[in-house]
């Protein structure tokens, strides 16, 4: 069977609404076959057949399925970092709680003990990784998983304490409610 046909049925098979990005690494087990130099031309072939689309370097979304739009990005900062400590924090969990007037559209923040990267993911936005050498441990009583996103999420406290730590603006902190939530 060609490999184009194969990657549209093992696609069909395994794609869902919860299960609808796929890594590099995802990919290739699926068609372990495949050499490299074939292998990246099949998936320049995927997506401008529409079968795949790229969200970012080695994540791509399969298209046919009723995904969460916008949780994109969100479930693409897991998929790539899914080696690393990682919570969403900083200007995104500020701006959720409204203590910050401002929604940074398409543009997620999370701390991560990888290193610091911005990740361009095209027209989903892009996301921020900002390092952290803290443990999870030390931390592990200010966080909360959050199923929807598929991430760790700081408490208003946190990220605030990571925003003066990473020196990051707070000119647009409503101080007042801040307060009021820590």
């Amino acid at each position: 069977m060609q490999p184009m046909k194969t990657l549209r049925r093992i696609l069909e098979r395994l794609a869902s609404a919860e299960n609808y990005l796929f890594s590099l690494d995802d990919l290739r087990c699926a068609l372990p076959e495949t050499e490299p130099g074939p292998f990246k031309a099949l998936l320049s072939r995927a997506q401008r057949a529409g079968v795949l689309q790229r969200v970012c370097k080695g994540v791509y979304l399969y298209p046919r399925v009723n995904y969460p739009a916008g949780r994109v990005l969100f479930h693409a900062a897991a998929k790539l970092r899914a080696d690393a400590f990682n919570y969403l924090s900083l200007e995104t969990v500020l701006s959720d709680a409204g203590v910050i007037s401002q929604i940074p559209l398409n543009w997620i923040t999370l701390m991560s003990s990888g290193r610091s990267h911005i990740v361009d993911c095209g027209n989903f936005g892009h996301i921020e990784f900002i390092h952290t050498k803290r443990l999870p441990a030390d931390i592990a009583e200010q966080l909360s998983y959050d199923p929807d996103c598929r991430l760790w999420r700081a408490s208003v406290a946190l990220a605030l304490l990571d925003m003066k730590l990473t020196r990051r603006n707070t000119d647009l902190v409503d101080w007042s409610l801040a307060d009021e939530l820590v």
